[in-house]
């Protein structure tokens, strides 16, 4: 059965190099990596890498993270305890919810780190992960620590 409560854990410094990289590429969505450790149904995100959005498209509302750039931070990640936990991504002027088409790409037990930039400026942070049917997303709490 599904859980009721999820929780990410993050640095604050790890929500403010997200929220720089995402004003950096405004209007364009950014993406990247959430790489930590899951322990005792708590993740932990341990560094964020950026990854180019290479959605070229629609670049402005979308974003694609390729099989092979999962692939390499994968391979990258082999000889550390540390994995992939899930991944960020902006949505340029629209809240920090997840879209129609988040849901038909996620994959559920990530965390999906979603922040809002309107005009420019970070808004709205949250996280979120696919619930185990597919149908909805469950909003994570996000703990931060110094």
């Amino acid at each position: 059965m599904e859980s009721l409560l999820a929780m990410l854990r993050m640095k604050e410094q790890d929500q403010r190099e997200i929220r720089q990289i995402a004003e950096c590429i405004y209007p364009y969505e950014c993406c990247g990596f959430l790489i930590g450790r899951s322990e005792d149904g708590f993740k932990s995100v341990n560094k964020v890498l950026i990854a180019e959005n290479r959605r070229h498209d629609s670049a402005a509302n979308r974003y694609l993270i390729t099989p092979e750039q999962f692939q390499k931070i994968e391979n990258d990640l082999s000889a550390s305890d540390d994995e992939i936990i899930g991944f960020f991504h902006s949505h340029p002027d629209v809240e920090a919810r997840p879209s129609t088409y988040d849901l038909d790409h996620a994959w559920p037990w990530y965390s999906y780190v979603i922040v809002s930039v309107k005009k420019g400026s970070s808004d709205g942070f949250t996280s979120w992960r696919l619930e185990d049917d597919r149908s909805s997303f469950l909003e994570e709490i996000i703990q931060f620590s110094s």
